[in-house]
């Protein structure tokens, strides 16, 4: 039985085991942080679609150093040993009534990122709908919590409706910008889209 490329450990999971982060996409946010500069120390950060954790525990270590707030919500549990006086977990959907009256409360928020990716099925068509449906959420979400010149990241798989979408993010923000990180996988139709200053 052949052996995918995705079995193995390569580069980008061998360093975050080092680094001690649980997946290799914290290396992805590091490379847009680095391009955009989305979060500042002292800001208060949404993560949605959080699990299992890199990206919220690269915000504390390595941006917000014990300053600010993060907010972290994922429909599965993280995981990790969480300060509890910068960090907040919610276990559930981010778009249930419930839990977005709890993300209303902790906000509004200066930054706003989200790695979720839907269950996929290895239908290209099926996958890029269910994703759109993620982001389209996720843009509702910004355009309730995010205060004015914040800044969003999402991950969108590339498709028939990138236009809408990036059309959708420029009637938010004054600038939207695309990046595929090097940390994407060669085989990945993931892209992140970037809005930044929103209107």
């Amino acid at each position: 039985m052949a052996v995918s490329r995705r079995d193995t450990a390569d580069y980008y999971t061998l360093l975050a085991r080092k680094e001690g982060y649980p997946a290799r996409s914290v290396y992805k946010l590091k490379e847009i942080q680095d391009t955009f500069s989305i979060i500042k120390r002292g800001d208060i950060v949404l993560d949605v679609g959080s699990a299992p954790g890199s990206w919220t525990l690269f915000i504390y270590r390595q941006i917000l150093k014990g300053t600010g707030k993060i907010v972290s919500v994922d429909l599965n549990k993280i995981e990790l040993t969480l300060d509890s006086n910068v960090i907040t977990f919610f276990q559930g959907d981010a778009f249930s009534e419930e839990i977005m009256y709890k993300l209303l409360d902790l906000g509004p928020y200066d930054s706003i990122v989200s790695d979720a990716a839907p269950m996929t099925t290895g239908n290209r068509t099926v996958d890029t709908a269910r994703s759109e449906y993620l982001v389209s959420n996720v843009i509702f979400l910004a355009e309730k919590i995010l205060k004015k010149n914040g800044n969003l990241v999402l991950k969108v798989f590339q498709g028939s409706s990138m236009k809408e979408i990036q059309d959708k993010m420029k009637s938010v923000f004054s600038k939207v910008k695309q990046i595929k990180p090097k940390a994407c996988r060669n085989d990945s139709f993931e892209i992140y889209m970037v809005g930044l200053n929103k209107k």
